[in-house]
Parts: structure tokens; C-alpha cells; sequence
């Protein structure tokens, strides 16, 4: 049988859902527990940033960053670990592919649905332990949940808001916004945009672009990829306008190694935890 039998990805400030699974589930107890969702959505700001909620024989449980709110429903037998790896998959993924400005604005329900096809096959992968081809590090949720445990809500806290004093008392969670390790060829670009950059200042010119992308490839950012394409762009510019103060090869140096730290801004993506169900 399934554990995991329903995510959805909403706008935490209002509780707009944005993006779910397809419900082929016909079960009347998981059709309640989903009554309950609504009610959740619209007081999910004044909940801790991690929360669990037991309905009956199901599981809610939800994580909420920067607006949004991810949650799944999983039966009573699913570990925690696994449905908490589900939803900083979610997170991770949404971030990356959804854009951050149309969410903010979105006005109608369901407005990211080109991210049900992700949520139904990761679904489906979770469900199916033999058919994953990647790790999801289930040790390391399961040693973070230990330490800081999940806030169990009640059904009392689903019928009164919390006051803004309960909240203050519970410490955040929220999820990692931290990017993957830096590799060798991204510190070869560091170094490189660096001393471009450093070559710039010395020949008198503003540097302003290739300190944008040394920024861009170190901090997450929303439409991250777009921004560093425009400072490439902006690079390229510019290196067009000192086409009578720098030599074709000079110009070519500069517009390479731009062209080099796009790409691995590109590539470095926000860390994300594995499927490993050898726990």
C-alpha cells in the first residue's frame, strides 16, 4: 500500500494552493483528513515552520519558508523522516522551477500546475523503494528530527489561531535554503571572475557584473538563473563598448570566463536530500 498519498504546495500568507497530486484515492477517512487541509492552509503563518498533525489513520505533516507552505499527507505507518526528505524535495524543487515573482501574484487557484507532473512522479518514486534511482539520506533527516523534534499540533490548534506569544516560543524551521558544495570548477571561476574583476578596477572600469555573479554563484536568490544571465549579458555589453580600448583576445578572456561562472550558477543548485532507504 501507499505511505505517501497526497502534496500540495500553497502560498502561505493565504493559503492559495499553487500545485498537488492527482487524488485517485477514494478512501472516506483520507477524503476527511483533506477537509482538514483547507482549515490548516489558511492559519499555516501562525503555525512553527515544521508540524505534524494526526487525523485518524493519516498523517499531516508540512513544512513552510519564504511564503510557501508544503505539505503531504501519508498514512499513520510512513516514518516521519521520509515524509519530511518528501517535502525538502518539494521545496527544493518548486524554488528551482517555479517562477518566484508569478507566485507572489498569482490570483487563481492552482497556478503552478506545470509542477503536478513532478509532485505525481516523486509520489510515485517514494512509494516504490525498489524503482528509485537515487538517495535520499533518511540517517540524516532522522538525526535532525531527533534534535529538534516536530511540533505535534492538536485538533485544538486547528480551532483557535495561535497567539503571536505561542509563537514566538517555538523556534523555526525552516528548510535548507543552502546550497550544494562548491566544486573544483567552481572555485576555478571564483578565481577567474575575481581576477577579471580585479583586472577591470585596474584599467579603470566598473566591475559591478562580475561581482554580481561571484554573489550569484555563493547565495541562493530568487530567479537566480535569471539574473545571472543578465549579468552576462551586461559583461558582454560592456566588453563590446571597450572594443577600441582592449584587443579580440582580451575581450574574449573576459566574455569566456562570464560565459564560465553562468554555467556554474547554472549547475549549482540548492542542496537536496537523497533517497537512501538502507536505514
Amino acid at each position: 500500500m501507499s505511505m505517501v498519498l497526497f502534496a500540495l504546495v500553497m502560498r502561505s500568507t493565504d493559503g492559495l494552493p499553487l500545485s498537488a497530486t492527482t487524488d485517485y484515492e477514494q478512501d472516506e477517512g483520507l477524503q476527511e483528513t483533506k477537509k482538514q487541509i483547507k482549515t490548516l492552509s489558511e492559519k499555516l503563518s501562525t503555525f512553527p515552520s515544521r508540524c505534524s498533525l494526526k487525523t485518524g489513520k493519516f498523517n499531516i505533516h508540512f513544512t513552510s519558508s519564504l511564503g510557501l507552505g508544503y505539505l503531504v499527507v501519508c498514512t499513520e505507518n510512513c516514518p516521519n523522516a521520509l515524509a519530511f526528505c518528501f517535502l525538502e524535495e518539494m521545496q527544493s524543487q518548486f524554488l528551482h522551477r517555479c517562477d518566484g515573482f508569478l507566485i507572489r501574484n498569482a490570483v487563481r487557484p492552482y497556478s503552478s500546475s506545470e509542477f503536478d507532473d513532478f509532485l505525481q512522479d516523486t509520489k510515485q518514486r517514494y512509494n516504490s523503494p525498489c524503482s528509485l534511482t537515487s538517495k535520499i539520506s533518511l540517517a540524516d533527516m532522522q538525526s535532525e528530527l531527533k534534535m529538534i523534534p516536530t511540533y505535534q499540533l492538536s485538533p485544538e490548534d486547528l480551532r483557535s489561531c495561535f497567539s503571536r506569544r505561542n509563537v514566538f516560543r517555538y523556534k523555526s524551521i525552516t528548510p535548507s535554503q543552502l546550497l550544494e558544495p562548491v566544486s573544483l570548477r567552481g572555485i576555478m571561476s571564483c578565481v577567474l571572475s575575481i581576477f577579471c574583476g580585479g583586472l577591470n578596477l585596474l584599467q579603470g572600469f566598473h566591475a559591478i557584473e562580475g561581482f554580481m555573479q561571484f554573489y550569484l554563484f555563493g547565495y541562493f536568490s530568487v530567479r537566480r538563473n535569471s539574473k545571472s544571465f543578465l549579468a552576462f549579458a551586461l559583461i558582454c555589453l560592456s566588453n563590446i563598448c571597450l572594443f577600441e580600448l582592449r584587443n579580440v583576445w582580451q575581450i574574449l578572456f573576459h566574455v569566456t570566463v562570464a560565459a564560465f561562472m553562468t554555467l556554474q550558477i547554472r549547475l549549482r543548485q540548492l542542496q537536496c536530500k537523497a533517497p537512501d532507504y538502507n536505514v
